[in-house]
């Protein structure tokens, strides 16, 4: 019997109804674990940290944000994870609430896919010293901290310089998060079972900079352009702040070891979903 575990945003209004739903749909024919207790029937209450050891699949339901605070977890002990929408876009979790009883099945019979999405990893270093480390899904972001009015970095890819820039900050998003904060700052939509960066600056102080689109196979650095002067800057992952990049430190990105495992059901394509939510 298959064990699912359930991860759900409490803060929408239709979690607890999707949880009963899902519940009811896998009665009888999986175990059901979930990480605090919520009253549904056959609802095993776990920790976080054993719903992950236990699990074969996780339902997540919510937003893209919230498969996005899963993804490391899931990533890390291979998980495959499926996406119940609760929110406005849903890239990710494309299932609406109306399907959750069809999805399982397919889930349980076999009918499905599994998309691999890249990951990333950054690395904050001084000199030869690691300061901290981190995996994201959608992007690591370097910007002005908020007493600074511009900063300046300098983008390099395996050692060759990609561009200077005064802006905002510099976003490095994956091929999963060219939907995210990157289009939002003028990027490419990118295709995201591809394997690459796409590097975008943020509200640009320059005429002639663009977004550039580089190679997943090299290493990326970012750090503070002399130039212009070392400013304190914030280094984010995923939306969440990491650490403060002080003047003589640097950012190293590579392609992480972990990838998200994403259930995809049925055959709506990631241009259908493009199409339907930003149109």
């Amino acid at each position: 019997m298959k064990k699912i575990g359930i991860i759900a945003n409490s803060l929408k209004k239709e979690y607890l109804s999707c949880i009963y739903d899902a519940a009811g749909s896998l009665k009888g024919r999986a175990e059901i674990y979930m990480s605090g207790g919520i009253g549904a029937k056959g609802v095993t209450a776990v920790t976080e940290d054993e719903l992950l050891d236990k699990v074969d699949y996780m339902l997540v339901m919510g937003g893209d944000g919230t498969m996005i605070g899963v993804a490391n977890g899931c990533a890390r002990h291979h998980i495959p994870v499926m996406g119940i929408n609760l929110g406005r876009i849903g890239f990710m979790t494309e299932i609406e609430p109306p399907q959750i009883g069809a999805a399982i099945d397919a889930l349980l019979s076999g009918h499905f896919t599994v998309q691999k999405r890249m990951m990333m990893k950054a690395r904050v270093m001084r000199g030869d010293n690691e300061l901290s480390a981190f995996h994201a899904l959608n992007d690591i972001v370097v910007s002005k901290t908020a007493s600074v009015r511009l900063v300046g970095l300098e983008l390099y890819t395996d050692g060759e310089l990609v561009n200077r820039y005064i802006a905002d900050g510099l976003i490095i998003a994956t091929p999963t998060g060219s939907t995210g904060y990157s289009i939002s700052a003028g990027g490419p939509v990118v295709d995201p079972c591809m394997r690459l960066y796409v590097a975008t600056p943020i509200c640009a102080h320059m005429l002639s900079v663009r977004s550039a689109v580089l190679s997943a196979d090299k290493e990326l650095v970012i750090r503070q352009d002399e130039s212009y002067g070392k400013k304190d800057a914030v280094v984010t992952a995923d939306g969440e702040s990491k650490c403060i990049l002080k003047g003589d430190e640097r950012v190293l990105i590579t392609r992480s070891q972990y990838e998200l495992e994403l259930i995809k059901i049925g055959s709506q394509s990631f241009y259908d979903t493009l199409i339907r939510k930003l149109s």
